[in-house]
C-alpha cells in the first residue's frame, strides 16, 4: 500500500499529491474509517436535499443533481487538496447553469464543463491557486450576492405556485411577470411553503444538531401525502419530472463539438473562476476550524478533474461547498475518505429510497433554495463594505447590479478592473517625495544637513511607497521643478528605504532623472534600496547602458552621508590642487 501511495506521489509530484495521500502516508485504521463514515452519512442527508433543489434551479432534472453530489463529491474528495473538503453543486453556478441550459441544453452544458474542468487543472499546474486569495473581497461578495438574489427570483414561481407560461429570462421583467400574476398562486404551495420555512426555522432553534432542510423534506412530503386524501393536488418531484433512477447512468464521454466548445468558453471560464474561488475560500474557512492545511494547486487540480469525471454521468458544474464541508469537520471527519463516503452513502440512497423522492412537493425546495439565497446575500458583510471607503462601496454596488442586471461575465470583470484602478490610486497616494533639507541631522555631528552638506551642494531625495505606474506623473512632474542646469548639484541622494517595489515604469523614471543629473557630472548615491527595486534598477541601467560604477551604493543613509563627505573632500582636493598648479 505504501509503495502505491509512494508511486503515486510521484506521479503528481509533491506539490500536487491530494491531500488523501498525505493522511494514508501518516497511518489510517478502522478507528479512523469509523469516524469518517458517521461524517460521511452526516453529510449525505444534508446533501440530498440541497442537490436536489439546487438541480431544479438550474433547469436540469432531480436525479443529475444526486449524480453530481455522488461522481463529483467522490472525485473532490479523493484528488483535491483539502482534508475536509465536500464537494457537489451549489448555488453559485446555478445562475450560469441555467443560462448554458436554456441556449445550448446539455450538450453546450458538458463542453461548458470540460472548458472548466480544463482551466482549472490547467490553473492547478501553473500553481495559480495561491493567487486567487488576492481577488478583492468587494467583488467576491458582491457577485455572490447579486447570485442570492437571483437564486431567490428564480424561486418565487415554484413557492407560490404562479401559473405562468412563458417566464421572462432577465432580473426585473421576471419580477414584473410575478406582480402581474399574483393572482393566480396556488394555496397549496403557498401552504407547504410557510410550512417548510417553520419547519427549518424552529429545527434550528430547538433542535440545532438536525438537518434542518432534510426534516423539512420529510415532513413536507408527509404533508403531501395527507393533502392527497382529500384530493388536493401539490406539485411534486414526480408530477414535474416523473421521480427519480434507482442508480446511476452508464458513463458516457459527451461528444466532442468545437463550435459549441467555443462558444461556450465565456461560460465555462466564468464557472471554473467560481469553483476555484469557492472551494479554496471553502478550504480556507475549514483550515480555519482545523488548523490543517490545504494545498491549493491540488484543490484546483481535483475540482477541475471531477468536474470533467461528472459530465460522463449526465452531472453539473460542481466545487467544494463551504456549509457542507463545516458539517463534515464538526461531524468529527478524519480525512478526504469521509468525502468519498459520502457519496456512497448517496449512492445507497438513491437505491433504496429513490421511489419516495417522487412526492417531495417543489415548493418545499423553493423553500430551501430561498433560504440558501439569503445566507449568499451576506447582508452584514455588505453593511460593513458599505460603511467602509468608497472604492469599496462602489465596487460593491456596482458588481451586485450587473450581476442582476447585466450577466455575471461582466460583473466580474467590471468589479475587478475597478478594485485594480481603485487600488493603483490608493498606492498613489502612498508614494511620498520629501527633500530633507530641514528634518535630517547630520549622524555624528549633530548639525543639519543644510548646514553640513546642502549648502556644498547636495539634495537629498526621499521615496515613500510604490514606485510604479501608477504615480509616474507626480514623479515626472516633481522631478521637472527641480532646476537643475542652474542649481548644478554636485551630489544627490536618492533614500529608497521605503520603497518596497519598483515596477518598469518606475524603474525608468529613475533612469531618466539618473541621465540627466550625469550630464551635470553630478554624483547619484542610491541608499537603502531593497532587493526588488534594486533588483530592477540594477537591470534598467543595463539595458540603458549606463555607468553604473558612476553610481553608489549605501546600506543606509548615514553611510550615504559619509560618501558625499568623502566625495566632497575628494572635490575640494582637486579643486585645490587645480588653483596650486595655475
Amino acid at each position: 500500500m505504501l509503495a502505491l501511495i509512494n508511486r503515486f506521489t510521484s506521479f503528481y509530484g509533491k506539490n500536487f499529491a491530494p491531500k488523501l495521500v498525505e493522511v494514508l502516508k501518516s497511518g489510517y485504521g478502522k478507528q479512523e474509517f469509523k469516524r469518517d463514515s458517521v461524517a460521511g452519512l452526516t453529510v449525505a442527508i444534508v446533501s440530498i436535499p440541497l442537490a436536489l433543489a439546487l438541480a431544479i434551479a438550474s433547469g436540469v432534472t432531480p436525479a443529475q443533481g444526486l449524480y453530481t453530489a455522488i461522481v463529483a463529491g467522490f472525485f473532490i474528495a479523493f484528488l483535491g487538496g483539502s482534508r475536509y473538503q465536500i464537494g457537489g453543486p451549489t448555488g453559485a453556478f446555478v445562475v450560469v447553469i441555467f443560462g448554458v441550459m436554456q441556449q445550448f441544453g446539455y450538450a453546450g452544458l458538458a463542453m461548458t464543463m470540460l472548458v472548466a474542468g480544463l482551466a482549472l487543472i490547467i490553473a492547478g499546474l501553473l500553481r495559480f491557486g495561491t493567487y486567487i486569495k488576492y481577488i478583492p473581497y468587494p467583488v467576491v461578495l458582491g457577485f455572490t450576492a447579486g447570485i442570492g438574489l437571483l437564486l431567490i427570483t428564480t424561486q418565487m414561481k415554484d413557492l407560490l405556485g404562479l401559473k405562468i407560461e412563458d417566464l421572462p429570462a432577465d432580473f426585473l421583467p421576471k419580477w414584473r411577470a410575478y406582480l402581474s400574476n399574483l393572482s393566480t398562486f396556488t394555496p397549496s404551495s403557498v401552504f407547504i411553503g410557510l410550512v417548510s420555512f417553520v419547519i427549518i426555522f424552529y429545527i434550528r432553534a430547538k433542535f440545532p444538531k438536525l438537518p434542518a432542510y432534510l426534516m423539512s423534506v420529510i415532513g413536507t412530503t408527509i404533508l403531501v401525502g395527507i393533502l392527497s386524501i382529500f384530493n388536493i393536488q401539490v406539485v411534486t418531484i414526480g408530477s414535474q419530472f416523473g421521480g427519480i433512477p434507482h442508480f446511476l447512468p452508464m458513463p458516457h464521454i459527451p461528444d466532442f463539438n468545437l463550435d459549441l466548445f467555443l462558444k461556450v468558453i465565456p461560460s465555462g471560464l466564468t464557472i471554473a473562476f467560481l469553483a476555484g474561488v469557492e472551494s479554496l475560500l471553502s478550504a480556507t474557512v475549514v483550515d480555519g476550524m482545523s488548523g490543517d492545511n490545504h494545498n491549493s494547486n491540488a484543490e484546483l487540480i481535483g475540482e477541475g478533474v471531477a468536474n470533467i469525471i461528472c459530465s460522463f454521468f449526465t452531472g453539473v458544474p460542481a466545487t467544494g461547498a463551504i456549509a457542507r464541508t463545516a458539517t463534515n469537520f464538526k461531524a468529527n471527519a478524519y480525512s478526504p475518505i469521509a468525502g468519498m463516503m459520502q457519496s456512497v452513502f448517496l449512492v445507497l440512497f438513491m437505491l433504496l429510497l429513490s421511489p419516495l423522492a417522487k412526492y417531495i412537493p417543489l415548493a418545499c425546495l423553493s423553500a430551501i433554495l430561498i433560504l440558501i439565497g439569503w445566507n449568499m446575500l451576506g447582508l452584514e458583510k455588505m453593511y460593513k463594505v458599505i460603511l467602509g471607503p468608497k472604492g469599496d462601496r462602489y465596487t460593491l454596488i456596482i458588481t451586485v447590479l450587473l450581476t442582476l442586471l447585466v450577466n455575471l461575465n461582466t460583473a466580474i470583470s467590471v468589479g475587478f478592473i475597478m478594485s485594480s484602478v481603485i487600488f493603483m490610486h490608493r498606492m498613489s497616494k502612498e508614494m511620498e517625495i520629501e527633500t530633507d533639507e530641514k528634518a535630517l541631522e547630520y549622524v555624528g555631528g549633530g548639525r543639519d544637513l543644510t548646514e553640513v552638506l546642502h549648502n556644498q551642494g547636495v539634495i537629498s531625495l526621499r521615496f515613500s511607497g510604490p514606485l510604479f505606474f501608477g504615480v509616474a506623473s507626480e514623479i515626472s512632474n516633481f522631478f521637472k521643478k527641480i532646476d537643475l542646469p542652474h542649481k548644478h548639484p554636485k551630489i544627490v541622494i536618492l533614500r529608497m528605504g521605503y520603497v518596497p517595489v519598483v515596477d518598469a515604469t518606475g524603474a525608468n523614471i529613475i533612469v531618466e532623472f539618473v541621465k540627466k543629473l550625469q550630464k551635470t557630472d553630478t554624483k547619484i548615491i542610491l541608499s537603502n534600496v531593497k532587493k526588488q527595486p534594486r533588483r530592477v534598477l540594477h537591470n534598467a541601467f543595463n539595458e540603458e547602458k549606463m555607468d553604473i560604477s558612476a553610481i553608489s551604493v549605501a546600506s543606509t543613509f548615514e553611510n550615504a552621508l559619509k560618501i558625499a563627505k568623502r566625495y566632497l573632500k575628494m572635490q575640494n582636493h582637486e579643486t585645490g590642487e587645480k588653483k596650486n598648479a595655475e
